[in-house]
C-alpha cells in the first residue's frame, strides 16, 4: 500500500512539473555572439570588460541592487579588476580608495553626543546598499525586492548569459503600444443614483511578432500580451504569460513579467576608456563584472588547476616508467 502511495505521489509530481513547463518557462539564455572569454577550463576573464562592468553597476544597477558580499578592497586584490602589483595590499590602492570614498555610509561608531554620522566609505567596508533594509526596498519598488547581485550568476540558471539575455531581451518600442479603454459602469441598484462615468484608462499591449528574440524558431505568436501595471515583459524571465495573453492559450509566449523596467539605453554610460556604450556592450560588461563578483578567485583557481593537472600527468608518466623498471624481471 505504501508503495502505491509513493508511485502515485511521484506521478502527481511529474504531472505538476509537466503542466508548469507547458504553461510557463522562459527562452534559453544566450551570451554575446563572440561568446565569453572565461568559458572553458583555460578561459580567463576579460578584465577590461570587468572594469567597464563595474562602472555600469555603479551608474545603473547600484541605485536598486546591493552587493553585500563584496568589499571595496576586493576590487584591488589579486584577480580583481583594479589590481595593481605596486599595491599588494588592496587597502593601499589609491584607485580603490577613491572608489570607496565616492560613497557615504553610516558610521557604526557613535559620535561624541551619541549620534551616528555619515562618513566616506573605506576599502574595508562592504559595497554601499541602496536601502537600509528589505522593507524599505520593497516600499520603493512597488512591493518587489531587488535581489542582491553578489552571487547572482551562481543563483540563476545560465549565469552570465542569463544576465546578458535579460538586459537585452526587453521588447523594443515598435512592439509596445498603448491604447485607451473605457471603464465599465455597473447599472445602479433600484433607488440609487447612477455613478459618474469614470474617465478612460490605458493598457499597454505587446506584439510578440515584433520581438526579435521570439522571431526565431518554428513558433509564431498571433495575439497580444497585456502588460500589467508596474510590470514589464521579458521573454527570458521565468514566469507564465497565459493570464495576460490574448490569443491561442495553447501557444502563449514564453517568459514572464518583472518589476524592473528596461535599464540600458545606448549611451547611458560614458565609458572612461572611450568604448562605445551600446546596450549589448553594457550588458556584456556588467555580466562579466557579475561573473567575477560571483567568484573573484576564479582566475587563480583555473591557473592552479592547470598547474596541478600538469603535475599529475608528469607524476603518472614517472610512476609508469618506475613500475616497469622495478618489475621488469618479474614474469607477469
Amino acid at each position: 500500500m505504501n508503495f502505491l502511495r509513493f508511485v502515485s505521489a511521484g506521478l502527481g509530481a511529474i504531472a505538476v512539473v509537466a503542466s508548469a513547463n507547458a504553461a510557463g518557462g522562459a527562452l534559453h539564455a544566450h551570451g554575446p555572439e563572440e561568446g565569453w572569454a572565461f568559458d572553458g577550463p583555460l578561459g580567463q576573464l576579460d578584465m577590461e570588460s570587468v572594469q567597464r562592468g563595474y562602472q555600469v553597476y555603479r551608474e545603473v544597477c547600484a541605485s536598486c541592487h546591493s552587493m553585500r558580499m563584496l568589499s571595496y578592497r576586493n576590487l584591488g586584490e589579486p584577480g580583481g579588476p583594479f589590481y595593481d602589483p605596486e599595491y599588494p595590499n588592496a587597502n593601499d590602492n589609491p584607485l580603490v580608495k577613491s572608489f570607496a570614498a565616492m560613497d557615504e555610509i553610516l558610521d557604526t561608531e557613535p559620535n561624541d553626543v551619541g549620534d551616528y554620522d555619515y562618513r566616506p566609505a573605506r576599502t574595508s567596508d562592504t559595497f554601499k546598499a541602496p536601502y537600509p533594509n528589505a522593507n524599505a526596498a520593497r516600499a520603493a519598488n512597488g512591493g518587489a525586492l531587488p535581489p542582491d547581485l553578489s552571487v547572482i550568476t551562481k543563483a540563476r540558471h545560465g549565469g552570465a548569459s542569463y544576465i546578458y539575455s535579460l538586459m537585452t531581451g526587453y521588447p523594443s518600442e515598435e512592439a509596445i503600444s498603448t491604447v485607451e479603454i473605457e471603464a465599465e459602469v455597473e447599472a445602479p441598484a433600484e433607488g440609487e443614483e447612477a455613478a459618474a462615468p469614470a474617465g478612460p484608462t490605458t493598457e499597454t499591449l505587446i506584439d510578440p511578432s515584433r520581438i526579435e528574440a521570439l522571431s526565431h524558431g518554428d513558433h509564431h505568436y498571433e495575439g497580444t500580451l497585456v502588460q500589467p501595471v508596474g510590470q514589464y515583459y521579458n521573454p527570458y524571465m521565468a514566469g507564465d504569460t497565459t493570464a495576460q495573453w490574448r490569443g491561442d492559450p495553447r501557444h502563449a509566449p514564453p517568459g514572464g513579467f518583472l518589476a524592473m523596467p528596461p535599464q540600458l539605453t545606448d549611451g547611458r554610460v560614458s565609458y572612461l576608456d572611450g568604448t562605445e556604450a551600446t546596450v549589448e556592450q553594457m550588458a556584456k560588461d556588467v555580466a562579466n563584472f557579475l561573473q567575477w563578483a560571483g567568484e573573484p578567485k576564479q582566475s587563480q583557481r583555473k591557473s592552479t588547476g592547470l598547474a596541478a593537472l600538469i603535475y599529475l600527468v608528469i607524476l603518472a608518466v614517472l610512476l609508469w616508467f618506475s613500475f616497469h623498471r622495478i618489475w621488469r624481471k618479474v614474469d607477469h
